[in-house]
């Protein structure tokens, strides 16, 4: 039997760029789950996010800031998780770039 060796999620973290670094770990009917790399980035006020799909988000690394609509803003730590809903609109309001804000998110019900 071949083996394949472990992913570590904390390896091989891209360098600091404009945008975002998504890395795609898994991907079947209905679930992707996805590392994502942030170094400074956030969501622009006037061009929030909107999901058709659930997505639960686990922060690794990092610090960052979340506000969903109709609810407090979030301060997010390693080990914090939320869950989004879909529909709901969201915004990132900041990410640390050093250490990087490391973040597991797994998108549930995509179509």
């Amino acid at each position: 039997m071949t083996t394949r060796p472990a992913t570590n999620l904390y390896a091989d973290l891209p360098a600091a760029m404009p945008e975002e670094a998504f890395t795609e770990l898994l991907a079947r009917p209905g679930i992707r789950i996805e590392r994502i790399v942030s170094r400074g980035q956030v969501t622009p006020a006037d061009a929030p996010m909107v999901q058709d799909h659930d997505e639960w988000v686990l922060l690794l690394g990092g610090t960052a800031g979340l506000r969903i609509e109709d609810a407090p803003d979030i301060e997010l730590v390693p080990g914090d998780c939320v869950m989004i809903t879909r529909g709901r609109r969201h915004w990132v309001t900041h990410t640390s770039a050093e250490p990087p804000t490391l973040w597991l998110a797994i998108h549930l019900g995509q179509r």
